[in-house]
Protein backbone atom coordinates (compact mmCIF):
# COMPACT_ATOMS: atom_id res chain seq x y z
CA UNK A 1 0.00 0.00 0.00
CA UNK A 2 3.12 2.44 1.24
CA UNK A 3 4.52 1.86 -2.36
CA UNK A 4 1.14 2.71 -4.14
CA UNK A 5 0.87 5.93 -1.79
CA UNK A 6 4.48 7.35 -2.44
CA UNK A 7 5.30 8.17 -6.33
CA UNK A 8 2.02 10.15 -6.93
CA UNK A 9 1.73 13.53 -8.43
CA UNK A 10 1.75 16.77 -6.69
CA UNK A 11 -0.86 14.73 -3.86
CA UNK A 12 -4.19 16.10 -2.88
CA UNK A 13 -5.82 14.52 -0.01
CA UNK A 14 -9.51 15.01 -0.22
CA UNK A 15 -11.79 12.84 2.48
CA UNK A 16 -15.59 12.57 4.07
CA UNK A 17 -17.45 10.27 6.06
CA UNK A 18 -20.92 10.08 6.44
CA UNK A 19 -22.63 10.82 9.38
CA UNK A 20 -23.00 13.49 11.92
CA UNK A 21 -20.57 15.92 9.40
CA UNK A 22 -22.46 15.08 6.30
CA UNK A 23 -25.75 16.70 6.20
CA UNK A 24 -28.08 15.38 2.98
CA UNK A 25 -24.40 13.08 2.18
CA UNK A 26 -23.25 16.13 0.20
CA UNK A 27 -19.51 15.95 1.31
CA UNK A 28 -19.33 12.16 0.53
CA UNK A 29 -21.02 12.45 -2.69
CA UNK A 30 -18.38 14.72 -3.49
CA UNK A 31 -15.72 11.56 -2.67
CA UNK A 32 -18.08 9.28 -4.61
CA UNK A 33 -18.16 11.81 -8.02
CA UNK A 34 -14.25 12.41 -8.05
CA UNK A 35 -14.39 8.38 -7.84
CA UNK A 36 -16.61 7.89 -10.45
CA UNK A 37 -15.78 10.84 -12.80
CA UNK A 38 -12.09 10.13 -13.04
CA UNK A 39 -12.37 6.18 -12.45
CA UNK A 40 -10.25 5.82 -8.74
CA UNK A 41 -8.99 3.00 -7.73
CA UNK A 42 -9.14 1.60 -4.04
CA UNK A 43 -5.55 1.13 -2.78
CA UNK A 44 -6.47 0.11 0.99
CA UNK A 45 -9.12 -0.21 3.33
CA UNK A 46 -8.97 0.57 7.23
CA UNK A 47 -10.56 -3.01 8.43
CA UNK A 48 -13.98 -1.39 10.16
CA UNK A 49 -13.14 -4.73 13.20
CA UNK A 50 -12.03 -2.11 16.14
CA UNK A 51 -13.80 1.17 15.35
CA UNK A 52 -17.81 0.34 14.22
CA UNK A 53 -20.58 -0.94 16.38
CA UNK A 54 -21.70 -2.98 13.98
CA UNK A 55 -25.21 -2.81 15.59
CA UNK A 56 -25.09 0.88 14.53
CA UNK A 57 -23.40 0.99 10.94
CA UNK A 58 -24.47 -2.95 9.81
CA UNK A 59 -22.74 -5.02 7.49
CA UNK A 60 -24.75 -5.03 4.14
CA UNK A 61 -25.63 -8.70 2.14
CA UNK A 62 -25.62 -8.14 -1.47
CA UNK A 63 -25.76 -11.32 -4.19
CA UNK A 64 -22.84 -11.86 -6.30
CA UNK A 65 -24.88 -12.90 -9.05
CA UNK A 66 -24.06 -16.50 -9.08
CA UNK A 67 -26.89 -17.28 -6.48
CA UNK A 68 -24.16 -16.39 -3.97
CA UNK A 69 -24.40 -14.09 -1.39
CA UNK A 70 -21.54 -11.70 0.02
CA UNK A 71 -21.33 -9.81 3.96
CA UNK A 72 -20.15 -6.20 3.01
CA UNK A 73 -18.42 -4.63 6.48
CA UNK A 74 -18.58 -1.07 7.55
CA UNK A 75 -14.53 0.22 6.20
CA UNK A 76 -12.86 3.22 5.31
CA UNK A 77 -11.26 3.19 1.50
CA UNK A 78 -8.80 4.93 0.39
CA UNK A 79 -8.59 5.78 -3.58
CA UNK A 80 -6.67 7.08 -5.80
CA UNK A 81 -7.94 9.42 -9.00
CA UNK A 82 -5.79 10.37 -11.78
CA UNK A 83 -6.40 14.08 -12.86
CA UNK A 84 -4.72 15.58 -15.33
CA UNK A 85 -2.57 17.23 -13.97
CA UNK A 86 -2.44 15.60 -9.92
CA UNK A 87 -3.14 12.63 -8.15
CA UNK A 88 -6.03 12.74 -5.72
CA UNK A 89 -6.50 10.71 -2.83
CA UNK A 90 -9.70 10.05 -1.79
CA UNK A 91 -10.92 8.59 1.84
CA UNK A 92 -14.09 7.73 2.58
CA UNK A 93 -16.13 5.94 4.82
CA UNK A 94 -18.89 5.72 7.79
CA UNK A 95 -17.93 7.47 10.82
CA UNK A 96 -15.92 5.62 13.40
CA UNK A 97 -17.91 5.09 16.45
CA UNK A 98 -15.13 3.86 18.34
CA UNK A 99 -11.51 4.86 19.09
CA UNK A 100 -11.35 7.79 17.18
CA UNK A 101 -7.83 8.88 18.32
CA UNK A 102 -6.52 5.37 17.06
CA UNK A 103 -8.42 5.48 14.07
CA UNK A 104 -6.98 9.35 13.43
CA UNK A 105 -3.61 7.71 13.72
CA UNK A 106 -3.79 4.72 11.44
CA UNK A 107 -5.09 6.90 8.84
CA UNK A 108 -2.52 9.37 9.22
CA UNK A 109 -0.38 6.97 9.10
CA UNK A 110 -1.37 5.34 5.69
CA UNK A 111 -1.58 9.12 4.18
CA UNK A 112 2.68 9.75 5.62
CA UNK A 113 3.69 7.97 2.89
CA UNK A 114 1.46 10.39 -0.08
CA UNK A 115 3.28 13.23 1.34
CA UNK A 116 0.06 15.47 0.18
CA UNK A 117 0.27 19.21 -1.02
CA UNK A 118 -2.54 19.60 0.63
CA UNK A 119 -5.63 17.65 2.34
CA UNK A 120 -9.12 18.69 1.99
CA UNK A 121 -11.59 17.68 4.80
CA UNK A 122 -15.13 18.03 3.71
CA UNK A 123 -18.42 18.95 5.65
CA UNK A 124 -22.20 19.53 5.26
CA UNK A 125 -24.11 21.20 7.91
CA UNK A 126 -27.64 22.66 8.34
CA UNK A 127 -27.63 26.44 8.36
CA UNK A 128 -30.90 28.50 7.33
CA UNK A 129 -29.68 29.49 4.14
CA UNK A 130 -32.27 29.02 1.44
CA UNK A 131 -32.27 26.83 -1.48
CA UNK A 132 -32.96 29.32 -4.09
CA UNK A 133 -30.06 31.14 -3.74
CA UNK A 134 -25.91 30.06 -3.86
CA UNK A 135 -25.58 27.42 -1.09
CA UNK A 136 -22.32 29.53 1.01
CA UNK A 137 -19.08 26.88 1.87
CA UNK A 138 -17.06 27.82 4.22
CA UNK A 139 -13.62 27.56 4.50
CA UNK A 140 -10.98 27.18 7.30
CA UNK A 141 -7.28 26.12 8.40
CA UNK A 142 -5.89 26.38 11.16
CA UNK A 143 -2.52 26.97 9.31
CA UNK A 144 -1.77 30.82 9.38
CA UNK A 145 0.40 30.24 6.47
CA UNK A 146 -1.86 28.23 5.04
CA UNK A 147 -4.92 30.71 6.00
CA UNK A 148 -3.01 33.89 4.34
CA UNK A 149 -2.23 32.09 0.85
CA UNK A 150 -5.51 31.02 0.21
CA UNK A 151 -8.02 33.63 1.81
CA UNK A 152 -8.96 31.46 4.22
CA UNK A 153 -10.21 32.59 7.91
CA UNK A 154 -8.75 30.59 11.14
CA UNK A 155 -11.38 28.38 12.41
CA UNK A 156 -13.01 29.86 15.93
CA UNK A 157 -15.38 27.21 16.56
CA UNK A 158 -16.20 26.05 19.83
CA UNK A 159 -19.15 22.62 20.29
CA UNK A 160 -19.00 19.36 19.55
CA UNK A 161 -17.05 17.95 16.87
CA UNK A 162 -17.20 15.10 14.72
CA UNK A 163 -14.49 12.63 12.69
CA UNK A 164 -13.56 15.20 10.44
CA UNK A 165 -12.19 17.62 13.28
CA UNK A 166 -10.26 15.03 14.58
CA UNK A 167 -8.89 13.78 11.91
CA UNK A 168 -7.80 17.08 10.94
CA UNK A 169 -6.47 18.14 14.32
CA UNK A 170 -4.22 14.70 13.70
CA UNK A 171 -3.15 15.57 10.41
CA UNK A 172 -2.21 18.96 10.90
CA UNK A 173 -0.16 17.74 14.38
CA UNK A 174 1.51 15.20 11.62
CA UNK A 175 2.97 18.32 9.55
CA UNK A 176 0.81 18.40 6.79
CA UNK A 177 -1.49 21.20 5.22
CA UNK A 178 -5.42 21.23 5.61
CA UNK A 179 -7.87 22.95 5.23
CA UNK A 180 -11.55 22.03 5.65
CA UNK A 181 -14.63 23.16 3.59
CA UNK A 182 -18.21 23.12 4.58
CA UNK A 183 -21.08 23.90 2.60
CA UNK A 184 -24.33 24.83 4.16
CA UNK A 185 -27.49 23.00 3.73
CA UNK A 186 -31.16 24.38 3.58
CA UNK A 187 -32.34 22.37 6.87
CA UNK A 188 -36.16 22.46 5.36
CA UNK A 189 -35.18 20.20 2.50
CA UNK A 190 -32.74 18.18 4.43
CA UNK A 191 -33.15 14.56 2.89
CA UNK A 192 -30.28 13.06 0.62
CA UNK A 193 -29.27 13.66 -2.20
CA UNK A 194 -28.80 18.04 -2.58
CA UNK A 195 -26.20 18.23 -5.44
CA UNK A 196 -26.71 22.06 -5.02
CA UNK A 197 -23.89 21.56 -2.27
CA UNK A 198 -22.01 18.86 -3.49
CA UNK A 199 -21.52 21.27 -6.52
CA UNK A 200 -20.70 24.23 -3.99
CA UNK A 201 -17.74 21.86 -2.43
CA UNK A 202 -16.39 20.56 -5.69
CA UNK A 203 -16.23 24.18 -6.82
CA UNK A 204 -14.56 25.26 -3.78
CA UNK A 205 -12.08 22.06 -4.48
CA UNK A 206 -11.16 23.68 -7.97
CA UNK A 207 -10.34 27.11 -5.86
CA UNK A 208 -8.04 25.73 -4.32
CA UNK A 209 -6.40 23.16 -6.88
CA UNK A 210 -6.74 26.39 -9.48
CA UNK A 211 -7.86 23.64 -11.83
CA UNK A 212 -10.95 22.39 -13.20
CA UNK A 213 -13.01 19.66 -12.35
CA UNK A 214 -15.34 17.21 -14.78
CA UNK A 215 -18.52 18.05 -13.19
CA UNK A 216 -20.48 15.82 -15.44
CA UNK A 217 -24.33 16.38 -14.54
CA UNK A 218 -24.08 18.40 -11.28
CA UNK A 219 -25.15 21.62 -12.70
CA UNK A 220 -28.01 19.83 -14.53
CA UNK A 221 -29.11 17.84 -11.50
CA UNK A 222 -28.61 20.83 -9.04
CA UNK A 223 -31.48 22.65 -10.93
CA UNK A 224 -33.63 20.17 -10.89
CA UNK A 225 -33.32 19.72 -7.45
CA UNK A 226 -33.72 23.83 -6.71
CA UNK A 227 -36.72 23.55 -9.08
CA UNK A 228 -38.23 20.50 -7.40
CA UNK A 229 -37.85 22.56 -4.10
CA UNK A 230 -39.67 25.31 -5.19
CA UNK A 231 -42.60 23.15 -6.80
CA UNK A 232 -43.01 21.67 -3.18
CA UNK A 233 -42.42 25.14 -1.37
CA UNK A 234 -45.41 27.27 -3.89
CA UNK A 235 -47.92 23.84 -2.33
CA UNK A 236 -47.54 25.48 1.35
CA UNK A 237 -48.12 29.55 1.90
CA UNK A 238 -46.24 29.12 5.48
CA UNK A 239 -43.10 27.55 3.93
CA UNK A 240 -43.21 30.10 0.76
CA UNK A 241 -43.26 32.91 3.23
CA UNK A 242 -40.56 31.35 5.44
CA UNK A 243 -37.87 30.89 2.12
CA UNK A 244 -38.74 34.33 1.04
CA UNK A 245 -37.45 35.36 4.81
CA UNK A 246 -34.52 33.78 4.58
CA UNK A 247 -33.84 34.84 0.96
CA UNK A 248 -34.42 38.60 2.06
CA UNK A 249 -31.95 37.81 4.80
CA UNK A 250 -29.25 36.68 2.90
CA UNK A 251 -29.33 38.94 -0.17
CA UNK A 252 -28.99 41.79 2.37
CA UNK A 253 -26.11 40.03 4.09
CA UNK A 254 -24.17 38.87 0.77
CA UNK A 255 -24.66 42.51 -0.97
CA UNK A 256 -21.03 43.24 -0.72
CA UNK A 257 -19.98 40.20 -1.61
CA UNK A 258 -21.06 40.81 -4.72
CA UNK A 259 -18.44 42.58 -5.75
CA UNK A 260 -14.57 42.23 -5.74
CA UNK A 261 -13.37 38.74 -4.32
CA UNK A 262 -16.18 37.26 -5.76
CA UNK A 263 -16.32 38.43 -9.24
CA UNK A 264 -12.63 37.83 -9.53
CA UNK A 265 -13.02 34.13 -8.16
CA UNK A 266 -16.24 33.30 -10.68
CA UNK A 267 -13.60 35.16 -13.75
CA UNK A 268 -11.04 32.63 -12.58
CA UNK A 269 -12.98 29.65 -13.04
CA UNK A 270 -14.86 31.53 -16.05
CA UNK A 271 -10.72 30.99 -17.56
CA UNK A 272 -10.05 27.70 -16.32
CA UNK A 273 -13.50 26.08 -18.05
CA UNK A 274 -12.39 27.98 -21.40
CA UNK A 275 -8.66 26.78 -21.43
CA UNK A 276 -10.05 23.23 -20.81
CA UNK A 277 -12.28 23.82 -23.63
CA UNK A 278 -9.54 24.23 -25.77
Amino acid sequence: MAESLSHLRHPVVVMAFEGWNDASDAATNVVDHLGLTYEADVIFEIDGEDYYDFQMNRPRVSGTGEERREIEWPCVQIAVAELPERDVVLVSGPEPNLRWRSFSAALVSALRSVRPELVVVLGAMLTDSPHSRPLPVSGTSNDPELAAKLGLEPSNYEGPTGIVGVVAEAALAAGMPVVSLWAQVPHYVSDPPNPKATLALLVRIEDLLEAPLELGDLPELAQAWERGVNELASEDPDIAEYISRLEAAQDEEDLPAATGDSIAAEFQRYLRRRDQGN
